[in-house]
């Protein structure tokens, strides 16, 4: 995938999640207070400034009453879905309209398939070009699998390096951060139970 792609899909999740808000005749004010994000950082990511991160599209779904699937343009109707390796939607995850990485982007595996407990996800973790120490946290359940590579995994104040074939699974309200290791990419499936 080139990075217009991926900045394409990016715009499409964005644009997704301003017209359900609109849709629902929210402002961008009533949404803030349903998340806890101010409005000027949910003006960003609707105007493709910045792109969401997986853990705040589970507090826009949640806040907008919505799976997460409805982001990514497809109606969930169908008690099962099969997602060909070369129909996934990959998304960018970056900072601003220029581009900068922060390190990763995302395929959803579950779009399609309807009344879902949990949202599985393909990522390609890389070295961000803007790193960063934030932690994320929201309700529900998260499960990792490493298939390549080895990420750090930061729970509260704990550390960890996770290499191929290692998995963790924790509750997604513990302010967490993961991230690639060292300067070669990772690949995880990462599973949200939100």
């Amino acid at each position: 995938m080139n990075a217009v792609n991926g900045y394409t899909e990016t715009m499409k999740v964005c644009e997704n999640i301003k017209t359900i808000r609109e849709k629902q005749g929210l402002s961008l004010q009533e949404l803030a207070g349903r998340t806890g994000y101010s409005t000027a950082v949910l003006s960003q990511i609707e105007n493709h400034l910045e792109s969401p991160s997986l853990g705040t599209m589970v507090r826009l779904a949640k806040a907008l009453h919505v799976p997460i699937g409805s982001f990514f343009n497809r109606e969930e109707t169908e008690p099962f879905t099969i997602i060909r390796q070369d129909e996934r939607q990959t998304v960018s995850r970056f900072a601003s309209k220029e581009g900068v990485n922060y390190g990763y982007t995302y395929e959803s595996l579950g779009v399609g398939k309807k009344d879902r407990q949990m949202e599985p996800f393909f990522l390609t973790l890389e070295p961000a070009t803007l790193p960063s120490d934030a932690s994320s946290s929201h309700e529900g359940e998260e499960f990792i699998y490493v298939l390549e590579g080895a990420i750090d995994v930061t729970l509260w104040d704990h550390t960890d390096v996770l290499s191929a074939g290692d998995s963790i699974y924790y509750e997604s309200s513990i302010p967490h951060r993961v991230q690639c290791h060292g300067d070669s990419p990772a690949k995880i499936l990462a599973v949200i139970h939100p």
